[in-house]
């Protein structure tokens, strides 16, 4: 048995915390490590951290001392590079519940250049998918039907196959482990996404492009209460016919940030976060575009510069824009929004007028990507110009840039 190091941060969720721990030590022993971070809570989390640590002597902790959090994108990081003594890490949430045998499944498929997940099981508390278990052991802590789960699993050999027969799947989603080397090759997680939200997806793309295999093992299972974090801080509940339902809808700091992050995975990647149905990564060729746009009103320009590497503008938008948005990402704005009269240089360019563009336009820019690899001809090095739509397209080179995204360049 190789020992893993898990890799919990945590804000504000105390219960799940004692909870998850619990079940690591009585279901998987003390060999391995875990590792903690507090962010900032206020809920007594650092102080129980400080409690265990005196009684066990595997568990690593540190602290965000404030005065605002982290987020778990910078701190998983933190506990990976600077508490983590063992050669394999988990990335595990702190409201799942490790399930017998989790740790032997993942070792049976661990090794360098191999990322293992384990199975979810969940209360139905969000739609079922091919990749998951849904079954209701449980909305909270204090409800968890912990004896129902465990017969369950012992008297269901079944489960050691996925809904597809297979025992190993093709995919990855939290909690997943990796050799700390291969995880510092590419540089961990990018702080673009701080505190959180889209940084599990970026790094995926990157797990892939990198040429790692994702496995999904459905011999190592865990039951995961969802989302109780900053996106449902409320957490969920039953209605008296039992449906469960999470309580209040997501918080308001959870949906700015969600969407501030998705704008900039569109930025760095070109797309919107794309994986199959056993959530496996499927990333489309990233190209250098800029967009001409003749015309362009402020809502335009916010709803299209995240879609390209350069959009070039009217000169009274440029300033405007930039010092509304570059607080929202650390891409530099400057290079990416410029006037009409910088245009040229990118390999492709579709120009337009502001006053044609519409759903089906947007359209055709958000699939832009997927537009020239199917395209034969520009495959094939048929590079000039053509229309589609509303734009006037010119392609001088369709080199692709995702290759250069796989190491994350931290400042």
């Amino acid at each position: 048995m190789k020992p893993i190091s898990f890799i919990q941060p945590s804000r504000n969720n105390l219960k799940y915390l004692k909870w998850s721990y619990n079940s690591i030590r009585k279901n998987l022993g003390y060999i391995h490590e875990i590792c903690w971070a507090d962010d900032f809570s206020n809920d007594g989390t650092w102080e129980w951290m400080q409690e265990i640590q005196k009684k066990d002597k595997n568990v690593k902790i540190h602290r965000n001392e404030g005065p605002t959090r982290l987020g778990h994108t910078i701190l998983y990081d933190t506990l990976v590079n600077d508490y983590a003594t063992n050669d394999i890490v988990m990335i595990y949430h702190a409201d799942m519940y490790a399930c017998p045998g989790l740790d032997e499944a993942v070792n049976k498929h661990i090794k360098r250049g191999v990322v293992v997940s384990g199975t979810r099981i969940e209360p139905p508390l969000h739609p079922d998918g091919p990749e998951k278990i849904l079954y209701d052991y449980g909305i909270e802590p204090e409800e968890f039907k912990e004896q129902e789960l465990l017969t369950w699993l012992s008297s269901s050999p079944e489960l050691t196959h996925s809904k597809l027969g297979k025992e190993t799947t093709e995919g990855i989603f939290a909690p997943w482990a990796i050799y700390k080397s291969d995880f510092q090759k590419i540089n961990g997680h990018d702080p673009l996404y701080a505190p959180q939200s889209k940084e599990d997806s970026d790094i995926f793309n990157r797990f892939l492009l990198a040429g790692y295999d994702l496995v999904q093992t459905w011999e190592g299972f865990v039951y995961h209460m969802t989302c109780r974090g900053s996106r449902f801080a409320d957490g969920a509940k039953r209605n008296p016919d039992g449906q469960v339902f999470m309580k209040g809808r997501e918080t308001d700091e959870w949906l700015k940030q969600n969407h501030r992050s998705t704008r900039n995975f569109i930025r760095k990647w070109g797309h919107f976060v794309k994986h199959d149905a056993l959530l496996k990564p499927i990333i489309p060729p990233k190209y250098d575009v800029g967009l001409v746009v003749v015309g362009c009103r402020e809502d335009i320009l916010y709803e299209l510069e995240p879609w390209c590497s350069n959009i070039y503008v009217d000169s009274p938008l440029v300033n405007r824009y930039i010092e509304k948005e570059q607080s929202e990402t650390d891409f530099d704005l400057k290079k990416r929004v410029q006037g009409l009269f910088d245009k040229g240089g990118n390999d492709v360019t579709l120009e337009f007028d502001a006053g044609d563009f519409n759903q089906e336009s947007f359209n055709i820019i958000t699939s832009l990507s997927e537009i020239l690899l199917s395209d034969k001809e520009l495959q094939e090095g048929s590079f000039g110009e053509f229309e589609l739509g509303i734009f006037k397209i010119t392609i001088n080179n369709l080199q692709t840039y995702e290759g250069e995204l796989i190491v994350c360049k931290k400042s």
